[in-house]
């Protein structure tokens, strides 16, 4: 029996070994499409799940009105993990972790810059990140310990044994290595390479005890069966309890299982516009190319019905039921899906690393993982029931008188399955070209906005080591050796925000003003190092003006707020310092390209740097200048590397994340389209064998090629064009939902669609058309000699 199913499966698919291969291609595309979108939901959706304790970890929030909305946000008070502990009954664990700090590492001659984190000492209690070496509680409790991972502790040490070993950080102190992690997997939104305990940034005098400073995250591990609405209850009004500024101010815990998908809040509630809007839209990318795939299938199965409809007339005369038929149908199907299924997944494999790089993931296949091969099987029979169940259920259906006398006819109604899945085909097909077109668009609109700065050689460098207290030598050689024409130091990048504030005081502000400023710090000279414009004023310059280090310059959005008719003089107190405006500037663009700009601050020389900033000599080529400045930096900070940064390329690198969905977006509807018109070749080819005799009939009683070619493809253009109708109105629906996200968006333009309605028209047209041209051609006589 089984024998018999497989030699009658295998007839069949020689017997029309074109249509076999137009299937399986077919189902490899739609499936190794399927399977890649599927590595990359699974990944998305497992971020952090990995921790054991991942049910009573949350991560503690701020809830606050600023600028007449509620803003909600996760950087906390140092102080809050300590209080936590100490107030609520339902926390067991509070932990802080810091910001990434890229560390100068030395071991004997070698030097590295790592990138690492400063944490509490239970953090390997709380989170569940495996260690090789080492005991979770024990680790991190000295001040000069430090846990590093696997791969770090073989390019520290080699083959050595690192446990134990001393480490130099920053030329100041020295830490010894007391535990070794497992390397951390790509799905975690920890990002670390080694871990020092948080005693040290005490030691350094980095552990204020301000309520109003939100300056690090605070994890917390609840009591099992602690509840978390009595623990909210109480964290809603901790931090009036402490600082009586703002009696209205909130904060929440924010479980961890929603961190990654879900922390987008809009007005001070969670909305639906986080990352888990693209893993929905991915999965159902997914599910379409899957399914264009077995339409395919399903079409050729039922346009080639005629070539079997004897076959299951005669089965049934002799007995067999209709079950056994679709049981005989169906299995041919899945049997091609496992064929499909094997080439799939080599195809997957050998474009898994390019795909790698256009999603920014380390994706894999986890052959060793029998779970995978248990849903690799259950995806393998569910396609090609899918893809066999349509063609299965229609053939089985026939009856043995009239396909036995020859009565069997094709359905000549105006609305057919086959049909209505063609135009099902094109419509995903057209949506995602339109989508294609406008994410585009989006990307080109944001990056033509003027920035408000000349982005063009101007890079910079973060304070490393001795380059502060070098800052005005390292400032005088670049100048004086012409290779750059201005350098000033700065708070942050001009691309980035790292600090702001809500609490400035000047001349008339009405008292429930509570508008968010970006902080910016500089010493003199930004105007010509960034090439800023100012509407008013000037620069800093302390040479003539020494007072100009507790001067500050506005942008214009902040003297919209603070309403000054005459800025300049005007006294702003921020951070304890009274600053006078010395100058107001255009609004630039300092986040996202995508964002209105905010209102902005940028205070004097008495303020902190972290940054050096310099435009380099357009007399000298690149090359030249850096390695003429990496001398100068290694002159005065011999220890640590030449770590720059241009600033275009940093900006370019906003727009990752949205020529991200533009690519998969176009590589997508590439693939859709490719199966969609394998399909419609596979039925053009059917359709021109099946009116083989018409065709030479015409052509003998006198029709030209191009009426004969405009005959053999007006119908399946016909349903490109009700395609592209319904596929106008879902991609306006979908790309309007996408765009409303965004302040400062491309308009929707209806060229867009009629574009997109052409190209899909001219595809379909190539497809079919090369088929129609070749039937049209033949020689009427072979067609004719048997009748």
């Amino acid at each position: 029996m089984i024998r018999n199913f497989f030699k009658i499966a295998w007839r069949n698919m020689l017997r029309s070994k074109g249509f076999t291969v137009i299937n399986i291609t077919g189902l490899i595309v739609g499936m190794a499409s399927a399977i890649l979108i599927l590595l990359w939901i699974q990944n998305e959706v497992s971020y952090d799940q990995f921790h054991d304790k991942k049910d009573r970890i949350y991560e503690a929030w701020n809830r606050a009105s600023f600028s007449g909305e509620l803003h909600c946000w996760n950087t906390t008070p140092k102080v809050l993990a300590r209080a936590l502990e100490r107030d609520l009954p339902e926390v067991e664990q509070a932990v802080r972790v810091d910001w990434n700090s890229n560390f100068l590492f030395s071991i004997g001659e070698k030097r590295m810059t790592i990138r690492g984190t400063i944490v509490d000492s239970n953090f390997l209690q709380v989170f569940g990140f495996p260690l090789l070496k080492g005991q979770p509680g024990q680790v991190l409790q000295d001040m000069h310990s430090i846990v590093i991972t696997e791969s770090l502790a073989e390019s520290l040490f080699g083959s050595e044994e690192a446990m134990g070993k001393m480490i130099r950080i920053d030329n100041k102190e020295s830490f010894t290595v007391t535990g070794i992690l497992k390397d951390l997997p790509n799905n975690t939104r920890f990002k670390f390479e080694y871990l020092i305990p948080w005693a040290y940034k005490r030691s350094v005098g980095d552990d204020d005890q301000n309520w109003g400073n939100n300056s690090t995250r605070t994890y917390v591990l609840l009591k099992p069966n602690a509840g978390i609405a009595s623990a909210n209850a109480k964290m809603k009004v901790l931090k009036p309890k402490y600082d009586k500024d703002d009696p209205k101010w909130e904060m929440f815990l924010y479980p961890m299982e929603r961190w990654h998908l879900y922390s987008n809040f809009e007005n001070g509630v969670e909305d639906a516009s986080g990352r888990i809007t693209f893993v929905k839209l991915f999965a159902i990318v997914a599910g379409f190319i899957l399914l264009i795939a077995c339409i395919n299938f399903m079409n050729l199965g039922t346009a080639r019905s005629e070539k079997r409809a004897k076959e299951v007339g005669i089965r049934k005369v002799v007995g067999a039921r209709r079950f056994s038929l679709i049981s005989q149908f169906i299995g041919e199907s899945i049997l091609i899906s496992l064929i499909a299924g094997i080439f799939a997944i080599i195809v997957v494999q050998l474009s898994l690393a390019g795909f790698n790089r256009l999603t920014d993931k380390q994706l894999f296949v986890p052959y060793g993982d029998p779970i995978f091969w248990l849903y690799g099987l259950g995806f393998v029979v569910f396609t090609g029931f899918l893809a066999g169940s349509y063609p299965a259920f229609f053939l089985s259906s026939f009856k043995p008188v009239k396909v036995l006398k020859g009565a069997f006819k094709k359905s000549q109604a105006p609305v057919t399955p086959r049909k209505v899945l063609v135009v099902l085909q094109f419509t995903f097909a057209i949506v995602l070209i339109i989508c294609t077109i406008i994410v585009k668009q989006q990307i080109d609109f944001a990056q033509n906005r003027q920035t408000g700065y000349n982005k063009n050689n101007l890079l910079y460098h973060i304070f490393t080591g001795d380059l502060e207290k070098n800052f005005v030598l390292i400032k005088n050689d670049l100048i004086t050796q012409g290779i750059a024409s201005s350098v000033t130091k700065t708070s942050a990048p001009i691309t980035e925000s790292w600090s702001d504030s809500w609490g400035q005081e000047w001349e008339g502000k009405d008292p429930n003003d509570k508008t968010d400023f970006y902080l910016f710090n500089e010493d003199e000279g930004l105007k010509e190092t960034a090439g800023l414009e100012f509407t008013q004023g000037r620069d800093f310059d302390l040479r003539k003006f020494p007072t100009d280090s507790t001067g500050m310059i506005i942008n214009e959005s902040a003297l919209k707020v603070m309403k000054f008719k005459d800025p300049i003089g005007k006294i702003v107190k921020s951070n304890g310092t009274d600053w006078h405006i010395v100058g107001v500037i255009k609004d630039f663009i300092m986040t996202s390209p995508y964002a209105p700009t905010k209102p902005m601050i940028i205070s004097g020389a008495k303020s902190w740097f972290n940054v050096i900033m310099f435009r380099l000599n357009p007399s000298r080529t690149t090359a030249q200048s850096l390695e003429q400045a990496e001398k100068i930096f290694k002159k005065y900070n011999a220890e640590y590397p030449f770590a720059y940064h241009f600033v275009d390329e940093e900006y370019a690198a906003k727009f990752k994340a949205e020529q991200r969905v533009g690519t998969l977006a176009a590589l997508f509807s590439g693939l859709t389209i490719f199966i969609s018109c394998l399909g419609l070749l596979g039925l053009a080819i059917f359709m021109a064998e099946s009116r083989i005799k018409e065709i030479g009939v015409r052509k003998v009683l006198g029709a030209s090629v191009s009426g004969l070619v405009a005959l053999l493809s007006k119908d399946f253009l016909k349903l490109v064009i009700i395609a592209f109708v319904l596929a106008t109105p879902i991609s306006w629906w979908m790309m309007y939902s996408w765009l409303k996200d965004y302040p400062y968006r491309v308009p929707i333009q209806w060229w867009v669609f009629v574009s997109a309605g052409m190209v899909s028209v001219l595809i379909a047209l190539f497809t079919v058309s090369y088929q129609a041209i070749r039937a049209a051609l033949s020689n009427p006589v072979k067609s004719l000699r048997t009748e």
